[in-house]
């Protein structure tokens, strides 16, 4: 994990151990500026703000990621989808369909503490990959 950008203790809690942030304490959930949201741990491309609506549900919501940016398993209790970044397995939160928030009718529910911004305009950092 040392290929990786360095993780706080709570951001690790989440992105490596599976975990959770409190809702409506992050600080991308009524966060609604233009650019490109990416994985914390790698720097991978996760989603666009475009992508990003309100979904009251107490964490950034978004109907739609980055082709292959995202992957979905079914949780060992079989009741929920666990979404993780597709380039550094990290924990990123669920994925929710048949709500109908949205054309797409999908909910991509993130932690926060999962992702970082970068605005529009602004160059992307190198996505990080062990051992390149």
């Amino acid at each position: 994990m040392n290929d990786y950008n360095k993780l706080t203790d709570e951001e690790s809690r989440i992105i490596a151990g599976h975990g959770t942030e409190a809702p409506f304490s992050g600080e991308f959930d009524s966060f609604y500026k233009e650019g490109t949201y990416i994985c914390r741990r790698c720097n991978a491309p996760l989603y666009t703000s475009k992508a990003k609506f309100d979904a009251g549900c107490g964490w950034p919501a978004f109907d739609d990621n980055f082709p292959d940016a995202v992957k979905q398993l079914t949780d060992p209790d079989g009741r929920r989808t666990e979404i993780r970044c597709v380039n550094c397995d990290g924990h990123l939160g669920h994925v929710f369909t048949g709500e109908r928030y949205t054309q797409k009718n999908t909910r991509h529910c993130v932690n926060s503490l999962a992702m970082r911004f970068v605005p529009s305009g602004m160059n992307l950092p190198p996505v990080l990959t062990p051992g390149k």
